[in-house]
């Protein structure tokens, strides 16, 4: 989508943090952060959301490729050890900001429960 953010961000056109990047998925900082570590995962096809038909669509190994980059993530940021919170936000009760389907990962403090 031309005026998706995060397509923008994907094609290079608007400058980001990268942590981890393979051909389905980047991983970035996010720039408004809610925890010392806070990155997003973003598929590099646009979806809109965790509803989008999309996201398993057969043969795209998309929903696979955004779980490994979490572990491999979260493994080369020594994350694991003290615990990180992988959010999926969908519309805007859940504070759905950009609508194009990333997973949040925080992590550096300690969270309630239940969250918000």
């Amino acid at each position: 989508m031309s005026d998706c953010i995060f397509c923008k961000i994907i094609n290079k056109e608007i400058p980001s943090q990268t942590v981890y990047e393979n051909e389905q998925i980047i991983v970035i900082k996010d720039i408004q952060p809610a925890a010392p570590v806070h990155l997003l995962v973003i598929p590099k096809r646009h979806i809109d959301n965790i509803c989008d038909s999309k996201l398993f669509e057969a043969g795209t190994g998309i929903s696979e490729a955004i779980i490994k980059g979490i572990q491999e993530v979260t493994q080369k940021l020594g994350l694991r050890e003290n615990g990180f919170r992988v959010i999926v936000n969908y519309g805007k009760d859940a504070g759905e900001a950009v609508p194009h389907l990333h997973w949040h990962i925080v992590a550096g403090r300690q969270f309630g429960w239940p969250p918000g």
